[in-house]
């Protein structure tokens, strides 16, 4: 027998939705104030290949050249306790029904000039 539980892949304040962007993204259902924390994205754990575990936040959250929320390292969590992970906070108010985005690099190259042939490559 399933079990009632309250745990949600995503807080009630976000929803995955078609992204015009790329694929499915990450939508507000309500207004956010500016400094807003969405929550955890990823888990630092070594045992995985990236180094860390990518939670439903994280992953369907799209690149944006001027996103409207940021990602931070955090050694702390509230609930949790001391965890490293990383976290996502709204840079400015994010109106209802608005994707969220961060700006960020997949895959850094070996190459220590990566930035830059990042920056060529766009």
């Amino acid at each position: 027998m399933i079990k009632k539980t309250s745990w949600r892949p995503l807080p009630d304040f976000l929803t995955i939705k078609e992204s015009k962007i790329e694929g499915l993204g990450v939508f507000t259902t309500r207004d956010l104030p500016e400094g807003f924390d969405l929550g955890i994205s990823h888990v630092f754990d070594e045992r995985f290949p990236d180094g860390y575990i990518r939670l439903p936040l994280g992953g369907f959250i799209n690149h944006h050249e001027i996103p409207n929320c940021t990602a931070y390292e955090a050694n702390e969590d509230e609930k949790m306790g001391n965890i490293k992970h990383l976290r996502i906070k709204a840079l400015e108010a994010v109106a209802k029904d608005t994707e969220i985005t961060i700006k960020y690099i997949i895959n850094r190259l070996e190459d220590p000039n990566w930035e830059f042939e990042y920056e060529v490559s766009q």
